[in-house]
Order: C-alpha cells, then structure tokens, then sequence
C-alpha cells in the first residue's frame, strides 16, 4: 500500500476532452510527482471517463475520476465531493482548461505554508493558439516559451511578463503587484484542514466568484493569503462559456455580499449539510 501523497490535485471539468487531455499531460510532465490527482467531473459523458482512463498510467497514482449525473452548473458540489475524496493535507485546485508549467506542483509546495492559502495565475491564450498546442509542446514546454508563442500569434503585451518572469523577478512582481490575492479556481492551494474548517464550497452558487466566496470565508476565519501568480503558472486555454446565464451572477453576487458584510467563516450549504 503506497503512503498517501504530499499533494492532492483537484481538475474540474465538463464535457471538453481535448482540453483536459492536454491539462493531464501537463500534469505528467512535472518536476515534482508525489501526488495524487482528481478530476472533478459535472456530469461530462463517456468520453471523459475513458480518456482519463487512458491516461491514468502516465501518473505514478492512478487517476480518481470524481462524477456526478448532469443536472446543470454544479461545479461547487462536485468540488466538494472530489474535496473530501482527497487523501492529502494540502489541496491544489486548477481547472482542466489549465495547461500547468513543468515546476507548476513544485512551486506550490515550496510556498505553502501553516494558516495560509496561494494564489497563482494563469496566462489567457487565444482559441487558434489553444487549438495549436499538441502534447509535444507541452512535454518539451514550447507552449510556455514567449517566442514560440509570439511565432504563432501571441500580440505583445505588459501580460507577458507572466510567462518570460522567472526567479528574483517572478518573487519581486509576486510582492509588488496590488492584485489582491485571492482563492481563484484556476491556480489556488490550501490545507484540506482550513477548507473543511469553512465546509468547503457553498453549492448554493454557479458560475461567478463561487471560488472566490470560499476564499472569503478562509480570510474571515483568519487564514492569510499569499500571491505566487507570477511563478506558479499555467496556460489558459480558451472556450466559450454558454452555460453562464444572469442570473447565476446575480444569486453569487448576492451570496458574496452576505459573506462580506456578515464575515462569514462557515457555509451550511457546503460538504456538510443541515
């Protein structure tokens, strides 16, 4: 029986194969390996569910491939079920149109820390471009080398910094930056004892700062927040959102001032109910 593994990885996904095949392989080629990885599935059909069959021999763990039947948006409530399915003390959570840089694992473990959870980034990349990464790119990481990049579309932008920021100055820019940092679904990590402690998601909410409103809930029960956005880096892969409707925003919208104002710590509509 292998010992339980230093980090568990949570990857949300619904319905969209090709980029969460090339999310897991980013996950295959990292410089740190001792850790488990769950994929957080909203109902996607069999496809998914044989492609992470496929490729669970590329991890030293199998793949733990957390499902529920398709009732609509219910990210928060799969979240929460992979949450408690984890098996470490520490919780990485990305989403599976995250393609994660080579030392992506590694730099959340060197950051994390008692009473704090990290805050990383992610760089957007265009359809085309998300569309021109093959699994050989990300093996040999072309798909993070800003000239590679620029040769196949990539305009220039201050946003590049994120991906040609390396060492004194990822960790400089890390301190400077007046983004706040923040529980962001894409690149964020945690201690499975403070996520449990505020009951994890409230899955009363849908698409829109459903991950930020548990980030709140941590800042309130007095974990701090420490941002690695320019060294923890994944690409973004882009997509359409058809299932964002307004009034999901509005219901979050809502949820979030209530925690604010009331500076909530707990949810009852998390992983424990009523």
């Amino acid at each position: 029986m292998m010992e339980k593994p230093q980090i568990s990885i949570i990857i949300s996904t619904y319905d969209s194969v090709d980029w969460l095949k090339k999310t897991l392989f980013g996950y295959a080629n990292q410089s740190f390996t001792d850790f488990e990885l769950l994929v957080a599935d909203d109902g996607s059909d069999d496809l998914t569910k044989k492609t992470i069959a496929k490729l669970s021999s590329l991890f030293k763990r199998p793949l733990k491939h957390i499902w529920h039947e398709d009732k609509g948006f219910r990210k928060t409530t799969i979240l929460n079920k992979a949450i408690e399915a984890t098996q470490a003390d520490y919780i990485l959570m990305s989403d599976g149109d995250c393609i994660p840089e080579f030392n992506f694992v590694a730099k959340h473990m060197k950051y994390r820390k008692a009473d704090y959870f990290l805050s990383g980034g992610y760089f957007k990349l265009s359809l085309l471009l998300s569309q021109m990464i093959t699994l050989g790119d990300i093996e040999n990481q072309s798909c993070f080398n800003i000239n590679w990049l620029k040769k196949r579309g990539l305009k220039n932008s201050i946003k590049n910094i994120k991906i040609t920021a390396k060492g004194f100055e990822s960790d400089l820019l890390n301190s400077l930056t007046p983004t706040k940092a923040t529980w962001n679904g894409h690149n964020s990590s945690g201690w499975k004892k403070d996520i449990l402690k505020v009951n994890g998601f409230d899955e009363r909410m849908q698409y829109g700062g459903e991950d930020r409103e548990m980030g709140e809930r941590l800042l309130n029960l007095g974990i701090k927040a420490k941002q690695i956005r320019y060294c923890a880096i994944c690409v973004h892969l882009d997509h359409t959102r058809g299932y964002v409707k307004e009034e999901m925003l509005i219901n979050n919208a809502r949820i979030r001032k209530e925690t604010r104002i009331m500076k909530k710590t707990y949810t009852d509509y998390g992983i424990v109910k009523k």
